[in-house]
């Protein structure tokens, strides 16, 4: 079942999800309001499931905009070499601003814990969250060594290759990979896409 608002959790880790939300060159913007950027900090883990999203706004969307941005050139420059030094300025002081919410363990009527947040998140601590995923991430040399961009067509998409032998050539399997597929297929009966 895919997600709502087409979002993507396929790229391995939080931050890396934050960037795909701007989609391929082709594609259109995934966080257009605040409905699709609650879904987003739900599905990708940033909040437990239910918790209370009643605070986020165009303001929450545009802050997520621009960490999404400055994530993409980051990631993408650490591809090529180095990321500039003011743009991880940038991502320190977002990670540093805020404390991250602190989900706590409760138990439900069911006797199973759940994680719930004991007050409705704040849009600075959960910037904070994903910046300091990706602060971990492109400060562990093992996981940042995983880093790959997708060789699908028109797909700008970096995750993390996670696979056997590190040979995972798309970011989705499913999504690039058969677009892939169907492509070599049509080029060997003679028809083109």
């Amino acid at each position: 079942m895919a997600a709502p608002y087409d979002l993507r959790f396929d790229c391995g880790r939080i931050c890396l999800d934050l960037v795909a939300t701007a989609g391929a060159p082709a594609a259109a913007d995934r966080l257009t309001g605040p409905a699709p950027l609650a879904a987003w900090l739900a599905g990708a883990g940033v909040v437990p499931p239910g918790a209370p999203l009643d605070a986020v706004d165009a303001r929450w969307v545009a802050r997520f905009r621009a960490l999404r941005d400055l994530l993409a050139r980051i990631v993408r420059a650490e591809l090529l070499g180095r990321a500039a030094a003011s743009d991880l300025a940038l991502l320190n002081a977002a990670a540093g601003a805020a404390p991250p919410p602190a989900v706590r363990a409760v138990r439900g009527p069911d006797g199973a814990l759940a994680g719930v947040l004991p007050d409705p998140p704040d849009c600075a601590g959960l910037l904070a969250a994903v910046a300091r995923d990706a602060v971990a991430l492109l400060t562990d040399p093992a996981v940042r060594g995983q880093l790959r961009q997708c060789a699908g067509d028109g797909c700008a998409l970096v995750y993390l290759d996670t696979s056997r032998g590190r040979r995972r050539r798309w970011c989705s399997s499913e999504v690039c990979g058969n677009r892939a597929r169907v492509a070599r297929h049509r080029r060997r009966i003679g028809r083109t896409p």
